[in-house]
């Protein structure tokens, strides 16, 4: 039988009320690491409003709901997990300076409203107040468990510099060679590592799980089909629910699966109009200049082809999902995962 709109409608607030029940686990715990003191005006109460619209909540439910489905203590989870959302606040926020972003849930971002000084040491704040965070593991699991957590955030951290610099670098220098597998690369750096696989290994390492190579092939292939979904959304999503600037991508000139395939099935004289195109500043190009761009994509069937792929990775993602957590028992908080991946990868709800 086919699920009716209603049916639909029903899971889907199921669903985000569920979401919901973690951030307000996460919420408490990430605000009462905020300080109480001065700076107020150009710094805390800038990050504590930032924070206070959150997004989905994936990567904190990811890690609680991967604890307490192999086990563990729910409350065990709750400073990585607020962690996590704060570090992924700080790299909103320095993402959005770096690619001259003007939206972000669906308001101005910070460097917009504020200038780029503040927030760029609004970043770096919630970098080191993620580090407090983290500690908070020691009063909770000990400092061998601890020091494991750390490890785990540096290297989410390098992956995600080395994944921003890759891209940064293919904009700065307009480099129209790169290919697909360049593309897979970055965002495997870039989102894959800490949007997926970090959070569930944090997860089940705070459980007491110590094979966490486990979900490296499920939190890639979740963490590609996100990335690729999110970059189609930019393109041709709906500017009240994506939160963040339609074409925004084509104007900061970045390199997506879709514009790598542009490249390599576009004209030559196309071509060379692309590449003259992405030469330019993003305060140089016109209006006109990126809707040829948008529909140079559909015209390559360079569209088609990362829904294609991302359609492709998200059945990766879901049978490798059924590898990584086989011996965790069904439970309430494996529904969750699985449907978590399902919104994450396809947007299914």
């Amino acid at each position: 039988m086919q699920p009716t709109p209603e049916t639909l409608g029903n899971r889907r607030d199921d669903f985000f009320g569920r979401l919901e029940r973690y951030r307000e686990l996460v919420t408490p715990v990430l605000t009462a690491a905020l300080p109480d003191k001065e700076p107020r005006r150009h710094l805390y109460d800038i990050i504590r409003a930032f924070v206070g619209k959150p997004g989905k909540g994936l990567r904190p439910a990811l890690c609680i709901a991967t604890c307490t489905a192999f086990g563990g203590r729910e409350d065990d989870a709750l400073p990585t997990a607020a962690a996590l959302e704060l570090l992924h606040n700080a790299l909103l926020v320095h993402d959005d300076v770096e690619d001259e972003s003007e939206y972000r849930r669906s308001e101005p971002t910070l460097h917009t409203r504020y200038g780029v000084p503040i927030a760029v040491n609004t970043g770096d704040a919630m970098n080191a107040l993620t580090l407090r965070l983290v500690l908070k593991n020691l009063e909770l699991v000990g400092a061998g468990k601890t020091w494991r957590i750390l490890e785990e955030f540096d290297h989410l951290l390098v992956e995600s510099l080395e994944g921003q610099a890759m891209e940064l670098g293919w904009i700065r220098d307009n480099d129209t060679s790169v290919g697909e597998d360049d593309y897979l690369r970055m965002i495997l750096k870039k989102t894959c590592w800490y949007s997926f696989i970090h959070p569930c290994r944090l997860g089940a390492l705070l459980a007491g799980r110590s094979d966490l190579e486990r979900f490296d092939r499920f939190g890639y292939f979740a963490g590609a089909a996100f990335q690729i979904k999110d970059d189609l959304l930019n393109l041709v999503g709906d500017a009240r629910r994506y939160g963040k600037e339609i074409g925004g991508d084509l104007w900061e000139g970045k390199r997506t699966l879709m514009l790598a395939h542009a490249f390599g099935e576009a004209s030559p004289k196309d071509r060379a109009r692309l590449a003259a195109m992405l030469e330019r500043p993003r305060s140089a190009r016109l209006e006109r200049d990126v809707d040829w761009m948008q529909k140079l994509l559909h015209e390559t069937g360079s569209i088609e082809h990362a829904t294609r792929a991302a359609a492709e990775l998200a059945r990766a993602a879901k049978t490798e999902f059924e590898v990584a957590y086989a011996d965790a028992p069904e439970s309430d908080e494996k529904s969750l995962l699985r449907e978590i991946v399902a919104y994450a990868v396809e947007r299914e709800l």
